[in-house]
């Protein structure tokens, strides 16, 4: 009895330490199924010692569910592994702690019911292996916590749904009493930039709210009509994101699109897609209840879903930054746009032409006279927060580009960066822990961005493991040894040290601490 009591109270205390610690991953990862599993499996990936921990757990854990089968000295052994399978349940990943450093466990709402739920399953787990194989058997759950989390995120998913349809539905009334002219904003990346420069461009001579931050899901956009969606809106801007097929028509169902427009089909989230293809799909869901389409036309997946928005009797405005025949097309060169029959120049702080495209199109889509728009592209144009930010003194210069990086993105900031550098003539700094949801091209468009960072003469600072072999294969591939970091903290004084007074220190990405 006293073995049973010693192995229940170490198996619950590990099943609380593991499940508030994968929870506040599942919180991280915006609750959706599934995503606990790759983080686990991530952290495996990225360390041996991790990996190994992690399968004498299991071991362990499945020898003491069979002592059930032995009697004896034997049988109290074999319960006994119970004890450190649970503990290696509870410290593996070794790195990866309850607290955080950046970012602590917040107790919604939503993870009270989350962690109710999954507590009483594990409740009716344990005493049904307790009753059936012994105590021993109870160290599986704490073992296989990714698992049941997720498990558990999968089946509230639809209670939470259910929870939240009062809200939403709240929302489309408002939407409907206003009744607004709905411009839906989707796209790989450059949604947050872009709605941002249509609200801006606008507000001239429209009384527009866009919403905030990157409200772009359900409840976000939910939550952005309820907030801020006032009488006498004439235009809402919509920013629209998708995890996966159908999520963007579920959304254009709830807010329903007059204007869609498409900034990009990148590479982001081939992790969770698998292929271009599949994520120009999922965004040209956009598309389908909107009557007017706005497309950058120099991908070939766009260009042929403006085809086909043409073929359904939709009016589509084209945009192109690489001379195609087009509604808008952008010059960098020479320093102007074309919307329609009237020319303007470029304004200041537009890292990616394609979006200001985009939105001079939005104007031609609303009949907006692109004339009159002159005086909202002087001088510089809004930038979203961790978007490529400049922040330039008398001493060191830094650029922030931390939020959610992409390959052509990270590549606009790294020019920016080593330019920047040349005209201060100091030495340029990149600290970055690499892209992440690339699918098989991850480790492949890393190893591009170091090697690109290492060619333009900067020096590298490797954070973490996530990215670490590929990155310091690219940068040794072109020609430097970079510095290796555990994390952004440790970077921090490295970079400031490096760069002097008058250099320039690149923060390309910022991963979630509870990435490895």
């Amino acid at each position: 009895m006293i073995i049973d009591l010693v192995v229940a109270v170490v198996v619950t205390g590990a099943l609380v330490v593991a499940g508030l610690t994968w929870f506040r991953v599942a919180q991280r990862e915006h609750y959706v199924p599934g995503r606990v599993r790759v983080i686990a499996a991530l952290w495996r990936s990225r360390s041996g010692l991790d990996a190994t921990l992690d399968a004498v757990s299991v071991v362990l854990a499945f020898g003491a569910a069979l002592a059930v089968l032995a009697s004896g000295g034997v049988r109290t052994t074999l319960t006994l592994l119970a004890v450190p399978a649970a503990l290696l349940g509870a410290a593996v990943p070794l790195g990866l702690s309850v607290r955080g450093r950046t970012s602590r466990l917040a107790w919604t709402g939503r993870l009270k019911r989350l962690v109710a739920a999954w507590a009483v399953a594990a409740v009716v787990l344990g005493a049904g292996l307790w009753w059936a194989l012994g105590v021993g058997a109870t160290a599986v759950l704490a073992v296989t916590v990714p698992l049941t989390a997720d498990l558990a995120l999968a089946v509230m998913d639809r209670v939470e749904r259910r929870l939240s349809a009062p809200f939403v539905a709240k929302a489309q009334q408002r939407l409907a009493r206003v009744r607004p002219t709905v411009v839906a904003v989707t796209g790989s990346y450059g949604k947050t930039s872009t709605k941002g420069y249509i609200a801006h461009v606008l507000a001239a001579s429209r009384a527009v709210v866009a919403s905030p931050a990157s409200f772009n899901n359900r409840l976000g956009l939910s939550r952005a009509v309820n907030d801020h969606l006032v009488d006498g809106t004439e235009v809402f801007v919509a920013e629209m994101g998708t995890f996966g097929p159908g999520e963007i028509r579920e959304l254009c169902a709830l807010f329903p699109p007059d204007v869609a427009v498409i900034t990009t089909i990148g590479e982001a989230h081939l992790e969770r897609m698998g292929s271009r293809e599949v994520i120009a799909a999922a965004k040209g869901e956009i598309t389908e209840r909107a009557k007017v389409v706005v497309l950058p036309i120099d991908d070939p997946l766009l260009a042929r879903l403006a085809e086909r928005c043409r073929a359904d009797g939709k009016r589509v405005v084209t945009v192109s930054t690489q001379g195609a025949a087009a509604d808008v097309v952008v010059d960098e060169a020479a320093g102007q746009v074309r919307a329609g029959e009237t020319t303007l120049p470029l304004p200041d702080g537009v890292p990616h032409a394609v979006n200001l495209g985009v939105t001079l199109g939005v104007a031609l889509a609303l009949d907006v006279d692109p004339a009159g728009l002159a005086p909202r592209l002087t001088g510089s144009m809004p930038r979203a927060a961790h978007r490529a930010e400049v922040h330039a003194g008398a001493g060191l210069a830094v650029i922030d580009d931390t939020y959610n990086a992409n390959p052509v993105g990270a590549r606009a900031a790294l020019d920016e960066a080593a330019a920047l550098a040349a005209e201060r003539g100091g030495p340029l700094v990149v600290v970055t822990p690499g892209i992440v949801e690339l699918g098989p091209v991850q480790a492949e468009r890393n190893a591009a961005f170091a090697k690109a960072a290492a060619e333009a003469g900067a020096r590298l600072v490797v954070v973490g493991r996530t990215n670490r072999a590929a990155l310091v294969a690219g940068a040794r591939e072109g020609g430097t040894e970079p510095d290796v970091v555990g994390t952004r903290e440790q970077a921090v004084p490295v970079a400031t040290a490096a760069a002097g007074e008058q250099g320039v220190v690149l923060y390309e990405n910022d991963l979630p601490d509870h990435y490895p």
